[in-house]
């Protein structure tokens, strides 16, 4: 951080100084506006850039008025995860999934939840096919219909252990955060380390793409040039592993989800 930010950081913190508040918003405005790009690149056509950006502003604010200045963790990575929460917030009040493509959704996941319990593994394609009396291509077009209900799957609440209102996101536990934001995760060691496991079980495919889209923050189509495949083959792949994970993780903690 640049030694006029930091001197702004103090302002603000320090002296509640309005002015400085509105400095860190224009400086940090850019992150918003990056990660509504990216967001929306994902999301397709299903919602405008413009609508994600003043979702994101919110988070962006909300996230300059939480921020400790004095801890030593760096506002951008604190910032990006809470501009994007704020845009998954602004989508689901839109509830823009239409009931019928959630409930697709719903069913996929239980026959892979079925199937794993039933195989003791991942079930192929084959398999969840003719669990479902449909053919590959089938299949196929209906994993591509619910993709966009599980391109955010994994920002979804996980209540409170105590029972309270307080939630944290599923996105949260994949974080790579510092030492001071372990301390804020710790009560959800359990479920981080459900997780983890969970995501060890996916197909090597599947795997992969899930830590290069939620660990290093690539779009699918990013993904796709590194593994050599098509964007619409790296949504299929992002779409089953969401699914099994949403599955296996609802089944086993009683998420919200």
């Amino acid at each position: 951080m640049s030694t006029d930010m930091s001197m702004t950081w103090v302002q603000y913190k320090e002296k509640n100084d309005i002015e400085a508040r509105d400095g860190l918003i224009i400086h940090y405005a850019h992150l918003v506006k990056y990660v509504a790009n990216r967001l929306a690149i994902n999301l397709s056509s299903v919602v405008e850039v413009d609508e994600l950006i003043s979702y994101g502003i919110e988070g962006l604010i909300d996230a300059i008025e939480k921020y400790d200045h004095k801890r030593n963790i760096k506002f951008e990575t604190y910032a990006i995860t809470r501009v994007r929460g704020s845009m998954i917030d602004g989508l689901r009040s839109m509830d823009w999934v239409p009931v019928s493509v959630r409930q697709k959704s719903k069913e996929l996941e239980r026959i892979y939840t079925k199937l794993e319990r039933e195989l003791g593994r991942a079930a192929t394609d084959i398999e969840v096919a003719q669990e479902m009396g449909i053919t590959i291509n089938e299949l196929a077009n209906l994993l591509k219909e619910v993709a966009a209900n599980t391109i955010i799957s994994l920002d979804d609440f996980i209540p409170g252990d105590d029972g309270n209102d307080k939630k944290k996101r599923i996105v949260d536990l994949l974080e790579d955060y510092n030492a001071g934001d372990a301390l804020e995760l710790l009560e959800l060691s359990e479920v981080k380390e459900l997780l983890a496991k969970t995501i060890s079980r996916l197909p090597q495919k599947e795997k992969t793409v899930v830590y290069l889209y939620y660990y290093e923050g690539l779009t699918l189509k990013e993904i796709g040039m590194v593994l050599g495949l098509s964007e619409s083959r790296i949504s299929q792949l992002h779409t089953k592993a969401i699914l099994r994970l949403r599955g296996s993780l609802s089944k086993k903690k009683n998420l919200v989800l």
